[in-house]
């Protein structure tokens, strides 16, 4: 598994994959991340099976297009739930206009979409195997109605000894914070359940993969979160 930053708002791109030379799965493929993605999967032989989207915000989904054609021999499916499946018709038309003028203008180009060619939604607790990985899908909403938390029972080699099972949670979760809930269809209500009801019943045991900032385990998280304080009294 490798993990790198965005171009824009620090969102983590993860590229999971059971071998070099194998099919690989790419979570949350955001703004500027073509190049990097195309050095990783040069390097390490990598070929794209699929797109994991955690939710539809803009940050998370705007290579997902260019990531999914550029698969071979075919195009590679996107997959979200199915609660934001409609964000993929057009994201831009979900942001704040300050947002999109200080992308246009960080970037120096007019924002534009193209929505995936192959696009799978998925529900609550969902099994899937993809390019030889298998995962669990968790859905929290909170940050947007379609948040959803991708399990794998496996970490990444030279995890430190204790953890036995990884949680992509997008912007569920991150360490020492959560999601904000105040954009378009955000819910600081939805959140908290989400949070009491999915969050905190997982295991300690349990790697924290966010959408944003470093790792975590959900020892810590359970330990000093402020946001999971008082939660499972």
């Amino acid at each position: 598994m490798l993990a790198f930053p965005a171009a824009a708002f620090a969102t983590n791109c993860y590229v999971i994959a059971p071998a070099p030379g194998e099919e690989c799965l790419v979570v949350d493929p955001g703004i500027g991340v073509l190049d990097t993605l195309r050095d990783v999967f040069a390097e390490h032989r990598l070929r794209p099976a699929a797109v994991l989207l955690t939710h539809g915000h803009l940050d998370h989904v705007y290579s997902v297009t260019p990531v999914c054609r550029g698969a071979a021999p075919a195009v590679a499916p996107a997959y979200i739930h199915e609660a934001d499946r409609y964000r993929l018709a057009d994201p831009l038309r979900y942001l704040d206009p300050m947002i999109v003028a200080a992308f246009e203008q960080q970037f120096g180009a007019k924002a534009s979409w193209t929505e995936p060619d192959d696009v799978r939604v998925v529900g609550h607790d969902e099994r899937l195997s993809i390019a030889g990985i298998d995962l669990r899908t968790v859905h929290a909403p909170g940050h947007t109605e379609g948040s959803v938390m991708f399990g794998i029972d496996a970490v990444p080699p030279g995890i430190p000894e204790g953890l036995d099972r990884t949680m992509l949670t997008g912007d569920v979760l991150f360490a020492g914070s959560i999601g904000r809930t105040d954009l378009h269809g955000g819910s600081a209500e939805a959140m908290q359940r989400s949070l009491r009801e999915v969050v905190l019943p997982l295991p300690d045991t349990t790697l924290v993969l966010p959408g944003h900032g470093p790792a975590s385990t959900m020892e810590i998280e359970r330990a000093s979160n402020p946001y999971l304080a008082g939660l499972g009294t």
